[in-house]
């Protein structure tokens, strides 16, 4: 494989003027352009990506780090950010961690590999990380941004979105249909956007005059076995309600699995309601009605705002978007039909 030093000798210049030619940086006269242009053609030469970055000094490379890759979540994310980045001539690296355990730690493992790869700058999404760690980041902090977290010591590289108005949105739904007898599937009381979805689904219950202190509530982790094992539960403990509150769109479907298996037809038995309005919500069987968060564009603005800071660019910036819930099949009226034990 063709080298810079070979194309120099055959071009009969030195190594500095090559790179000049290669990186486009720099001035050569028209003839020298020349020379080194056919000898780049003769030989093939096609700089490595490492050689691209020593010339340039950039990597063109942005890094992402995520809690765990796997499920219909992350995917979409990560496809927005790659997309958005090869439209500009850029590419994505991630890390990720394996799932809850010691999340902190892999979560400064994942940027320091990131760093280590040169990448120009860093998108985090994970609440793992603590004040004091995104501090030791020094000066590679300016070109960071989190998503969906919030640091206090870099306000303006943070980008949310609302968990709390979702949880009221998805208990003023239920309302809306007339349920009152409700269970709550809740993702890890660890995550801080799973804590603000309960508190403000809870929060608009309690002002509707719903004893939430008497309502079935199950703590799972987020997945579709999670959602399966807790509708389980559920249906064995014999408990009355007409409604089921799944804090994302994963645990729905787990649920509405175990539901399908066990004879209990959503939702002339039992209305579901998910969170995120994932792509697997609208395929799901019956389709699920879902609190739909703005990820779209809480990702493409922070990705904005790590393009402006790392390459100059002058890309919009927003930072507030639009919650909403989308309703679909597995969300009816309550009424004395549906009002019996899940069972």
């Amino acid at each position: 494989m063709a080298t810079i030093k070979d194309v120099a000798r055959l071009a009969g210049v030195g190594l500095g003027t090559a790179s000049r030619v290669v990186s486009g940086k720099g001035s050569v006269s028209p003839a020298t352009l020349a020379r080194v242009k056919k000898a780049i053609d003769e030989l093939g030469f096609r700089p490595s990506h490492a050689a691209r970055a020593l010339l340039s000094g950039s990597s063109k490379m942005i890094g992402v780090y995520i809690p765990v890759l796997s499920g219909t979540f992350y995917t979409p994310i990560l496809q927005i950010i790659d997309t958005e980045l090869r439209a500009v001539g850029l590419h994505m690296v991630v890390a990720f961690g394996v799932g809850l355990g010691n999340e902190r730690r892999q979560a400064i493992e994942g940027v320091e590999f990131l760093m280590e790869r040169g990448c120009d700058g860093l998108i985090v999404m994970t609440s793992a990380l603590l004040e004091e760690d995104v501090t030791a980041l020094g000066v590679k902090r300016d070109r960071m941004v989190a998503l969906n977290h919030n640091f206090t010591s870099m306000p303006e590289q943070c980008f949310l979105v609302d968990h709390r108005l979702g949880g009221k949105l998805a208990a003023r739904a239920l309302l809306d249909h007339k349920h009152r007898d409700i269970a709550v599937f809740a993702g890890p009381s660890v995550l801080e956007d799973n804590i603000e979805r309960i508190a403000g689904f809870m929060d608009e219950l309690d002002a509707n005059g719903i004893d939430t202190k008497k309502m079935w509530v199950a703590e799972s982790d987020f997945s579709p076995a999670g959602g399966w094992n807790a509708a389980r539960e559920l249906v064995e403990s014999g408990r009355n309600c007409t409604a089921l509150f799944c804090a994302n769109d994963e645990m729905a479907v787990g649920a509405l699995s175990y539901f399908q298996e066990a004879g209990i037809r959503v939702p002339h038995d039992l209305s579901v309601i998910g969170y995120d309005d994932t792509p697997s919500a609208a395929f799901s069987a019956p389709r699920l009605t879902s609190v739909h968060m703005p990820w779209r564009e809480m990702t493409l603005n922070g990705l904005n705002a790590l393009l402006n800071r790392c390459y100059g660019l002058d890309r919009p910036v927003e930072r507030s978007y639009p919650t909403t819930v989308t309703l679909r099949a597995s969300l009816a009226k309550a009424g004395a039909a549906a009002k019996r034990k899940v069972k």
